[in-house]
């Protein structure tokens, strides 16, 4: 079995820093591996070096029981030449245990300024050239841009099956069986090589080398391919359907107040900070003024004649169809144009789509009894948006939106921008605001393709108010391709909740499980939700879609109170955009109280209590 596993070298995000026109200053910034990478590289190393006690001989050729000494894993990258040092980690880490590993490294100024379609369209083609593979694996996102579009992108160019967010991984015969962590949920389902998979933080041990190991990789183990040996292209900017435009820099400014003296005094202090900043009233603005909850606006019945605005929905996700449906009414109400809702038929109610925003829904259609899948879906959007050229395509930044959208992009050859927060209307052309390293600075993005398309981050984007019009219902009928055996799937919580919450409490894995009754008084008076650091949901104490910080979710509720936690910047840069921040923690010399504008210094078992009865007097 040949395996290609795909790498991206990233800012380091405690270094950033920006010029004076927003700007990223890339010169001399300290750059790494990507965090997701280290998994799918660790993932790749350890099938290699299992691959003569597997049966895995996907394709005639392909490596596997008794085919003798298994083929090198193969790490491809595109970037610039500082780039070389993420393959040399990789390869790096693959020597060290015993497994072969080169390097593609696809390299050239003309792939400067690559967007993610362009990216994919390189490295389809380098796979491609080299290949062929049986199995490409791939970080689930970049922690700079997170949008999460270049595996299915090149998924779709390959045409491949594709998996996300891989947690479990198991490989029999041209059979791939995988548990697929979702965005609030999991899905487990099986695949036939040859294969795209993502992979999710918690899959396997990171991929690490310190610089000595790295250095030592012999430079023969790395291949430099170019524009050339690719084809005519266009490469980089000129095969990019997106650019970036203005950056908004998100400073934040912190009132950094540490408490401390009797208990009671911190609190009552504590207390008159966040009723002095509005912090116990209403929700936080997001990017431009957005931020969840029902506008006053009621959408207007649109253009049938006007340009076609589209929203691709996602079954069971109401919340996030209204946020769409709103965004999209709004623009089209910008543009003189009408609102299409394309939705299977279990999401396909006029009157309720309707009442949202939609003028027409465009049914799914597949045979009785076979669900479509995510690539089941994009081809028919793909379909449809061809004769129809729709002025822009709007899906959910959740997982499955995100494989739709980008595999329909790919097809399109259209523009996407990946987890907006907000959109404006330019000169005729649709502006999406997208959050970026961490959420430190906001983009504008726009797209040069005749379709533009964007994921639409759940709980930024308020619900407008219903109208009583219904929507036109029209059908399309897709053929699947059932290449995604879907065995088992559940749901453990909602994507929405820490999106929509005005309040969140936060905690670390200093507390367990059984102290989260201590809590509820917290939670009660606040009207908060329960939110939590990587090690929480790693151990299992709360569902992923509770896991707020680089990694996981970022979010920007009125008020957040860190409960015990350190406050490393991992976790805290999720919370960036929360309109206040009070801390509690007994040690003073934590990083948290850098973060918030407001710390006690306490005991939490201690402040919780007292803190519930201050508020309880106030509220």
């Amino acid at each position: 079995m040949r395996i290609a596993v795909i790498v991206k070298q990233v800012p380091a995000f405690t270094e950033m820093a920006l010029d004076e026109n927003g700007r990223l200053i890339r010169a001399g910034l300290p750059l790494e591996l990507n965090p997701y990478c280290r998994r799918a590289v660790s993932q790749a190393v350890e099938l290699a070096g299992a691959g003569a006690r597997m049966s895995v001989g996907a394709r005639a050729g392909g490596g596997g029981a008794g085919a003798g000494t298994p083929p090198p894993v193969t790490v491809v990258t595109l970037g610039p030449p500082s780039a070389e040092d993420a393959l040399r980690e990789a390869i790096a880490w693959a020597l060290e245990r015993g497994v072969e590993a080169d390097g593609l490294f696809v390299t050239d100024p003309a792939f400067a300024g690559s967007d993610t379609l362009a990216t994919a369209r390189a490295l389809a083609a380098a796979l491609r050239l080299d290949g062929p593979f049986d199995l490409v694996l791939a970080g689930r996102n970049s922690v700079d841009a997170d949008t999460g579009q270049v595996p299915p992108e090149l998924a779709e160019l390959l045409d491949f099956p594709f998996l996300t967010g891989v947690r479990t991984l198991d490989i029999d015969g041209p059979t791939v069986r995988a548990r697929c962590e979702h965005d609030d949920g999991w899905v487990e389902a099986e695949v036939d090589l040859p294969a795209v998979l993502s992979c999710a933080e918690r899959l396997i041990e990171p991929a690490k080398v310190d610089a000595a190991g790295r250095a030592a990789v012999p430079a023969g183990r790395i291949r430099r391919v170019a524009a050339a040996e690719l084809g005519p292209g266009p490469w980089g900017q000129a095969g990019s359907p997106t650019c970036v435009g203005a950056v908004r820099v998100h400073e934040v400014e912190r009132e950094g107040v540490v408490l401390d003296g009797p208990l009671g005094d911190q609190v009552r202090a504590a207390v008159d900070v966040l009723v002095r900043r509005g912090a116990l009233a209403g929700r936080a603005a997001g990017v431009g003024g957005l931020g969840g909850g029902l506008s006053g606006a009621v959408p207007r019945p649109g253009n049938p004649a006007g340009p076609a605005v589209a929203v691709v929905l996602e079954a069971d996700r109401p919340h996030v169809t209204q946020e769409l449906l709103s965004a999209a009414a709004e623009l089209a109400e910008a543009l003189d144009g009408h609102v299409v809702a394309l939705a299977e038929p279990v999401e396909a109610d006029a009157a309720r789509l309707g009442a949202w925003g939609a003028d027409e829904v465009v049914v799914l259609t597949g045979p009785p009894g076979v669900a479509l899948g995510p690539d089941d879906v994009a081809g028919a959007v793909a379909e449809w948006a061809g004769p129809v050229a729709p002025w822009a395509v709007l899906a959910p930044s959740t997982a499955w939106g995100r494989e739709v959208a980008a595999r329909a992009a790919a097809r399109l050859a259209a523009g996407l921008t990946g987890d907006a927060v907000g959109f404006d209307v330019d000169d005729g052309r649709l502006v999406a605001w997208k959050p970026a390293f961490g959420g430190q600075v906001v983009a504008a993005i726009t797209a040069s393709s005749p379709v533009q398309m964007a994921t639409v981050r759940p709980g930024m984007l308020p619900r407008r108010e219903p109208r009583e019009d219904g929507a036109v219902m029209t059908r399309l009928a897709v053929t699947p391709r059932s290449r995604v055996r879907i065995l088992a799937q559940a749901r453990d919580d909602d994507t929405n909740t820490l999106a929509e919450a005005s309040v969140v409490v936060g905690v670390g894995g200093g507390i367990v499980p059984d102290d989260y009754v201590h809590l509820q008084g917290l939670l009660d008076v606040l009207g908060a939700e329960l939110g939590a650091t990587r090690k929480v949901t790693d151990r299992g104490w709360q569902p992923h879609a509770r896991q707020i910080g680089l990694t996981g979710r970022s979010i920007a509720p009125n008020l957040y109170v860190a409960i015990a936690l350190s406050g490393k910047f991992n976790h805290m840069v999720g919370v960036r955009s929360a309109g206040t921040i009070l801390a509690i923690n007994a040690e003073r010399d934590v990083p948290v109280f850098a973060a918030a504008d407001v710390g006690i210094t306490a005991d939490w078992r201690d402040a919780v209590p007292a803190l519930v009865a201050e508020l309880r007097s106030r509220l």
